[in-house]
């Protein structure tokens, strides 16, 4: 976390003033689109207008803030980035200004189009290179590469190959490049959320949340692992984000774990995977999922809605080894005089849960579009926050979520432009047509191999890329290869998504598991083996909904109430495998009876069995095992222990 630190200016003075105002404007921007009031202007203001201003925007500020190398000054900016301000401030702004008649002649490949469009690529990969390091990097110049010389390659690989004029224009100015869904699902949706989360830390909202789950969970066994998991799927909602969740919550929480007495390495797994769940927990999820909606043209509600049983599963299973581990290790509550009162939490802050009400009223009922339910739930939080004096915000508070805002957009704006790179040279060269036949045809029309595969290349593009640049890339190449093989369009896309999130748990490049490990000062490895116990869930479940899409909330009522019943006894059975405990410590051949109980319950029907069958061996198999576990209990004094 240091070296992440240490790339950021601390500046003063004129570059400081540029830096905020840039910052500030980046969020005012994000805003005021995403409440569209664009549509009350008395003049055409085309959607390519703004993306040009949100790239200007967000892409000046990177060369102001972050060096370019260790060795670059900390307290001012190098004449080199002032350059970089400037040409980003150029590229953006000639798109905002003459993108009108732009559009009427997109193909025509003049001068200044060509110059600008070679300027943009380079400041884009440079920005990316200073924010994400070069492994991103290189995938997009590898990406441009294959758009020029496709034609060497042999096979199904083989393009005719475009020019270096083609492809600056196209990847410039196209809408299937930079100007394309990912900028423009960041720059109308994904802003108004993280004005969201900064809205609720201006005015206390984040202690709330924090206090509640610590009053909810904080004097039960194994309290402060349980208070992780609950705040971290609360702040979760808010931002979705691993890395900022692990951030702001783990450096409260895994220090609390490991004075009630879980091992360093279990305190920093339990907060990775904890604050992974973030992007899946609905109402707000990762920026993924509002593409998901975008790519599916459905509402957002409809996605969060479909991802909530998934999500409860996986914190589920979370929560019961979470117990079990503490009763393994005779961890106990924290003492009632170092917890919140419940009461007083919920009569202090429980205005604090009207924005998120807000939120799931306007996008599971209402409908509303994305971007103006986020902005009506930041509204909301300024007002509730301003009836308490000691929450009430100042306009100093309000510009400081706003320069929050623009800050934690930096590295989003440059991630889903260079998507847009990546995804026009792929379309440029033809790829996004091929890539589907090439993977149905290795997996011979097989569902699972091919979902097997795909989830492979998930955690594998996952060790380089964001979770977002992860699912961009697949829905384009992949999505299309599921969509044929008669997969739910929906579970498709999650499923995408949900391989793209693991890879931050997944040793071994787990940038979450990193961060908590960093905190913990544990072992990185043995932190990232056990987050991959602890989340196993999400492992399995993105098959089983493909599969049985009722865990999805598709199909008739009885069958979803039905699977998620069997489904709950599983994930609890294989958490109990998982562990290795329930009365008592178990051994590796006890703990594959409650996982292979589990498994049964939760897996989908078989074909060739009638339905019920898999689910009346789980029940009976994994009734057996907690009978055969109680009756070996030497004394009824055991119980009181394992509670």
């Amino acid at each position: 976390m240091t070296e992440v630190i240490a790339k950021f200016r601390q500046l003063g003075g004129a570059a400081r003033v540029i830096e905020r105002v840039l910052l500030v404007l980046l969020a005012a921007a994000g805003s005021l689109w995403a409440t569209q009031v664009h549509h009350s202007l008395p003049f055409a203001f085309f959607n390519e207008q703004y993306l040009g201003l949100f790239l200007a925007l967000g892409l000046a500020p990177v060369f102001l803030v972050v060096r370019a190398t260790p060795r670059a000054p900390m307290d001012r900016v190098p004449w080199y980035d002032w350059l970089g301000c400037a040409g980003a401030l150029a590229v953006g702004g000639y798109v905002t200004v003459l993108y009108p008649s732009i559009a009427y002649s997109l193909s025509a490949l003049s001068w200044d189009r060509l110059l600008l469009g070679g300027l943009t690529i380079v400041l884009v990969l440079e920005a990316v290179r200073r924010l994400a390091g070069w492994a991103l990097m290189w995938i997009a110049v590898g990406c441009i590469l294959y758009a020029k010389f496709a034609w060497l390659l042999p096979g199904i690989l083989y393009a005719k190959g475009a020019s270096w004029e083609r492809i600056a224009v196209y990847l410039y100015l196209d809408t299937n490049g930079i100007l394309g869904v990912p900028l423009a699902v960041t720059a109308t949706i994904v802003v108004a959320y993280i004005f969201f989360g900064q809205a609720l830390s201006a005015v206390g909202g984040d202690k709330f949340l924090t206090d509640l789950a610590m009053a909810a969970a904080g004097r039960y066994r194994g309290g402060p692992a349980k208070m992780a998991v609950v705040s971290s799927s609360l702040y979760g909602m808010v931002s979705g984000s691993a890395v900022a969740n692990v951030v702001v919550d783990g450096a409260i929480t895994i220090p609390m774990m490991k004075r009630s007495g879980y091992p360093a390495h279990l305190a920093a797994a339990i907060e990775a995977v904890s604050s992974n769940g973030g992007q899946i927990m609905p109402p707000v999820m990762g920026a993924a999922a509002f593409l998901i909606a975008e790519y599916l043209a459905i509402p957002y509600g409809e996605v969060a809605l479909a991802a909530a049983i998934p999500a409860c599963l996986y914190y589920l299973a979370l929560f019961v080894q979470v117990d079990l581990e503490a009763a393994k290790n005779g961890i106990v509550g924290l003492p009632r005089a170092e917890l919140p009162k419940f009461r007083n939490v919920i009569r202090r802050g429980w205005v604090f849960l009207v924005p998120l009400l807000v939120l799931l009223y306007t996008l599971m009922i209402e409908s509303w579009a994305a971007g103006q339910a986020g902005m009506l739930a930041v509204a909301t939080t300024f007002v509730v926050g301003a009836l308490q004096k000691e929450t009430r915000p100042t306009w100093r508070g309000v510009l400081v979520a706003l320069e929050g805002t623009g800050r934690t957009m930096l590295d989003l704006v440059a991630i889903t432009t260079l998507a847009g790179i990546v995804i026009g040279a792929f379309q440029l060269s033809g790829l996004t047509s091929k890539l589907p036949l090439l993977l149905v045809s290795t997996a011979g029309g097989n569902v699972f191999l091919l979902l097997v595969l795909t989830a492979v290349v998930s955690i594998f593009l996952g060790m380089s890329l964001p979770t977002t640049v992860v699912y961009i890339t697949l829905a384009v190449l992949v999505g299309p290869a599921l969509a044929q093989l008669g997969i739910v369009p929906l579970a498709a896309h999650l499923f995408l998504f949900y391989f793209g999130m693991l890879s931050l748990i997944t040793p071994p490049d787990c940038l979450a598991t990193y961060a908590a490990a960093a905190i913990a000062k544990s072992d990185f490895w043995r932190t990232g083996w056990v987050g991959m116990r602890l989340g196993i869930v999400a492992y399995i479940v993105p098959f089983v909904f493909v599969y049985h899409p009722a865990l999805i909330l598709r199909g008739g009522w009885l069958d979803i109430v039905a699977a998620v019943f069997t489904a709950s006894l599983g994930v609890i059975l294989l958490g109990i495998g998982c562990a290795g405990y329930l009365f008592r410590p178990l051994g590796w051949a006890k703990r594959a009876w409650p996982c292979l109980a589990g498994m049964f319950l939760i897996l989908p029907p078989i074909q060739g069995l009638p339905e019920l069958v898999p689910d009346v061996i789980g029940l009976a198999a994994g009734l057996a095992f907690v009978l055969v576990e109680r009756a070996a209990l030497p004394t009824p004094a055991a119980a009181p222990e394992a509670r």
